[in-house]
């Protein structure tokens, strides 16, 4: 299925997931998906966020807040 996607999309699928594990969790929610948007950064999404002054470590910060630290190890 990952196929259809284009080879951005599959890369920040891929970044959520990594992102996921790095935080412990056992699901890719859209938290995770924001996190892989902005580390493409030729990506339209990442370069939107950069313009409104939000970056990869405010998210991932957010997101601990959020919904916390999972326990799943990697």
């Amino acid at each position: 299925m990952m196929q259809r996607f284009t080879d951005d999309a599959q890369r920040v699928l891929s970044l959520a997931q990594d992102a996921a594990l790095e935080l412990g969790h056992d699901y890719v929610g859209t938290e995770h998906i924001l996190i892989g948007l902005t580390k493409v950064k030729q990506g339209v999404a990442a370069k939107a966020l950069q313009e409104l002054d939000i970056n990869t470590d405010d998210i991932i910060e957010d997101v601990i807040q959020a919904v916390g630290k999972g326990n799943k190890k990697s």
